[in-house]
């Protein structure tokens, strides 16, 4: 090939180079944040996906996805956002209260799509249902504010106990407003109240031993990611020792 030719061939490869990135247009990216293990969620995160593309997006084709699990491990929020937030992504879907408080807490400005299970409101997410106000949206299934009912129903079942525990987790932010509310709950069905605390497997493990030298006639399990996670040991506990149990999700 003779030098004029070169030259112009190059010339022009680079004439074009800016106008095949423009063509280029990059997918939008989506931020799915959970508190939770990614086994436990599965049926959530396949109803995502059908969610999404019912409205035309197909991840891996014109949607990406950047999953982040904390895994019941509140502590590792702050650090899944700040990697979501610094690679830019264009929207951050959030489930559980911890992670979306996390979510609203790194940014201001990338949207917020939640699903929780606390009352948006009262845990300071939103100013109203019907305006939510700033950068987040979403839905709650109200599992904390259901608790007094599943009090309810678990005396109903158990109508001659006259002490029953609450499993909760004190690192949720939720915990002690879901507690006051049961211990009223507690109160007007006539039965004690008894609170156990625990965050670990082994921590679980410890409070079912104490929930049966108590003998607690039945166990209300708060909603949390941590029982969640571990809800083959909750069940097994459960069933081992024969108590009636209660939980926030099937």
């Amino acid at each position: 090939m003779r030098r004029r030719e070169l030259v112009l061939m190059l010339g022009g490869m680079m004439t074009a180079a800016p106008a095949l990135r423009a063509q280029q247009k990059t997918i939008p990216v989506i931020g799915f944040l959970s508190s939770e293990a990614s086994g436990p969620f599965a049926p959530a995160v396949a109803a995502f996906l059908q969610g999404l593309s019912e409205t035309g997006y197909v991840e891996g084709q014109n949607v990406a996805i950047e999953y982040r699990w904390a895994e019941g491990r509140y502590d590792r929020l702050p650090a899944f956002l700040a990697d979501l937030v610094g690679r830019k992504v264009d929207v951050i879907a959030a489930g559980s209260t911890a992670a979306i408080q996390a979510a609203k807490s790194a940014t201001a400005t990338i949207p917020i799509v939640f699903f929780g299970g606390g009352d948006p409101i009262r845990s300071g997410l939103v100013t109203s249902l019907a305006r939510p106000g700033g950068n987040l949206t979403g839905i709650s299934i109200m599992a904390s504010e259901l608790m007094p009912k599943r009090l309810e129903f678990l005396t109903e079942l158990v109508p001659r106990s006259k002490m029953v525990a609450m499993l909760v987790n004190p690192n949720n932010a939720g915990t002690e407003p879901m507690i006051r509310d049961l211990q009223a709950a507690a109160r007007a069905n006539g039965v004690q109240l008894d609170i156990l605390n625990a965050r670990t497997e082994s921590e679980i493990d410890a409070a079912f031993a104490t929930l049966v030298r108590l003998h607690a006639g039945g166990l209300v399990v708060g909603a949390d990611a941590v029982f969640d996670t571990r809800r083959e040991q909750l069940v097994g506990l459960a069933a081992g020792h024969a108590v009636p149990a209660i939980y926030f999700a099937r």
